[in-house]
């Protein structure tokens, strides 16, 4: 990885990728910290500090998280990417069960482009809804709280909140399409993990204080339990790239055919069945679910209904365990969208493909469906496990919950995630440099003439 990082730098069409895309990401970060007219940024931190502490997380922690802290002190780009990635798996979604959407995909870069049209149109009409309510928000937040958040309440501030929060979702997309077009890798996915990332100061800052190595006294962690999270981040890394590369192979025979002097198919090939097909989106569904009766209660002051929402919030048992089966359900639900079996048959026997051992047809489809479903089953147990685990370490090792987040959940699966995406299609340009490079030189790579 190192190696593939340096030799990048070598090559003029790749250094100038990847200086373009690290040019992007500082103008992401910076609008991460120019906040929206007319907000006390301070006030609503704090708030959002207490909020976070008493009720152990709400769904305007996950906005928070993917903004890259944006949200926290409402800058312009509050919003983040999340009405983006919404307005995503909606048409995903669509796409799977609507004959049109489903006919559009199957038509090349022609149907890809008008998919891609309808999506940034979501993400319009998701962003003006989501700026809107979080505007009201903000101004009965000021009104029950006692704090002076909203300077100036009214539909002046409301209009102009939605137009500058929207404005900042269309840009960051502008900007993560312009990535993917001119720099390298996935742009939407990069700036997601670099609003994850840009959350590790603050967790290390936090660590340093719980340690306190110049001052015993302060401490309020001790140097073992360091060593034993150091132990359980390798661990957890480590499982997680196993798991997001692991894939099972469904071997393919393919039958021989002669069209007239011409000899075709007889190769042998695989179907590769990934065992964690749905990601984050599983973990993104299940979190939305579960911190809707805490997102709620921020908004009904009632003491039944706060007591009730108690119950469903970060650390509770109930609460893991209701979010683990959650993380399961989606996990085979997606699947259940996106993985097409029949298709898949269909497509086989169409080309003279066919499982050895298996008929095609139906018996095909049956015994993909009979696979998927069983290494779905491990998948989804690992990452409902993943999701829990920075529950079990806070509880556990007395830490904030920030700083074990960088222990599993949607933060750690995104980083390891992206970055293994990234360093893959790094290697490919560099593999392609060097493939071109030999061909048109017609020299031995490394040798001057």
């Amino acid at each position: 990885m190192l190696s593939a990082l340096v030799n990048s730098f070598r090559i003029p069409d790749l250094k100038k990728r990847l200086l373009i895309t690290g040019a992007l990401f500082i103008v992401y970060r910076i609008g991460c910290f120019v906040p929206t007219p007319g907000i006390d940024g301070v006030a609503l931190a704090s708030f959002f500090e207490r909020m976070a502490k008493t009720q152990g997380g709400t769904i305007f922690g996950i906005i928070n998280m993917f903004s890259g802290g944006a949200m926290e002190k409402l800058t312009i780009f509050a919003l983040g990417i999340m009405p983006y990635i919404s307005s995503s798996i909606i048409m995903q979604l669509l796409t799977a069960v609507v004959p049109a959407l489903e006919k559009l995909s199957k038509e090349g870069r022609a149907g890809y482009e008008k998919i891609n049209q309808l999506t940034r149109y979501g993400t319009v009409g998701l962003a003006l809804i989501q700026a809107f309510f979080i505007a009201l928000w903000i101004e009965n937040l000021g009104v029950r709280e006692g704090l002076k958040i909203v300077l100036h309440p009214g539909w002046s501030f409301r209009i102009l909140t939605v137009v500058t929060l929207t404005t900042g979702t269309i840009f960051i997309m502008w900007l993560g399409e312009q990535i993917q077009e001119r720099g390298i890798g996935n742009g939407i996915s990069l700036i997601i993990t670099a609003g994850i990332i840009s959350r590790i100061p603050s967790a290390l800052n936090q660590l340093y204080v719980l340690i306190s190595p110049f001052k015993a006294s302060a401490r309020t962690i001790q140097p073992i339990t360091l060593l034993i999270m150091a132990f359980f981040l390798v661990l957890v890394v480590f499982s997680v790239v196993m798991v997001t590369q692991g894939y099972r192979k469904i071997p393919v025979q393919y039958a021989r055919r002669i069209v007239g002097r011409k000899i075709y198919g007889g190769q042998s090939t695989y179907i590769p069945l990934k065992v964690d097909t749905s990601g984050v989106i599983a973990i993104i569904f299940a979190q939305s679910i579960i911190l809707f009766p805490a997102t709620i209660a921020s908004f009904i002051p009632n003491p039944s209904f706060q007591q009730w929402a108690q119950v469903m919030v970060r650390g509770q048992w109930v609460y893991s365990f209701i979010y683990a089966l959650l993380i399961v359900f989606f996990c085979y639900f997606y699947n259940a969208i996106v993985f097409n079996p029949l298709d898949i048959a269909e497509n086989m026997k169409k080309y003279g493909g066919f499982i050895p051992g298996i008929r095609p047809g139906t018996p095909t489809s049956d015994y993909l469906y009979y696979v998927m479903n069983r290494i779905t089953l491990a998948g989804a147990v690992f990452i409902a496990i993943i999701a829990i685990f920075p529950d079990f370490i806070m509880a556990w090792l007395k830490v904030p919950y920030l700083v074990a987040s960088f222990f599993g959940g949607t933060g750690i699966l995104i980083i390891v995630g992206v970055m293994l995406d990234t360093i893959k299609q790094i290697e490919s340009h560099l593999v392609m440099h060097h493939y071109e490079g030999f061909i048109k030189g017609g020299r031995i790579k490394g040798r001057r003439q």
